[in-house]
């Protein structure tokens, strides 16, 4: 499964990508919403920062959900509730708040991932 990582600090990628190396993820990494956008048809799972530069998490969401259905994980600093109701609202998988648990990251890629195989298995019926 490729993964991609948006998020405007590298530090931040750096740490999810670890984790995702170690569960045989292969990883691309955008630092804004114009660059996820550009990658976006790669990926098989994305991972979104809401706050970066040139392009917002919410709007390049918005933008990749009108070409592709990849699942979406939001991560963000953002932990009001209309942020997290917003999110969801646009129709991502799920929300984590920074500051994060990488381990409860992965754990929720194969919780939203193994959700979508499931429904693909029900529709093949």
């Amino acid at each position: 499964m490729k993964v991609l990582i948006v998020d405007d600090e590298k530090l931040i990628r750096d740490v999810i990508k670890e984790y995702c190396f170690e569960n045989k993820y292969d990883v691309m990494e955008a630092e804004n919403g114009v660059e996820a956008l550009e990658k976006a048809g790669d990926a098989d799972f994305i991972i979104m920062d809401i706050m970066m530069p040139k392009m917002d998490g919410f709007t390049a969401y918005k933008e990749i959900k009108k070409r592709y259905n990849t699942p979406t994980i939001m991560l963000s600093a953002r932990s009001e509730e209309y942020d997290i109701l917003a999110g969801f609202d646009l129709g991502i998988d799920d929300y984590m708040t920074k500051p994060f648990s990488p381990k409860e990251l992965v754990a929720r890629i194969k919780a939203v991932t193994k959700r979508k195989d499931n429904k693909e298995d029900v529709y093949e019926i």
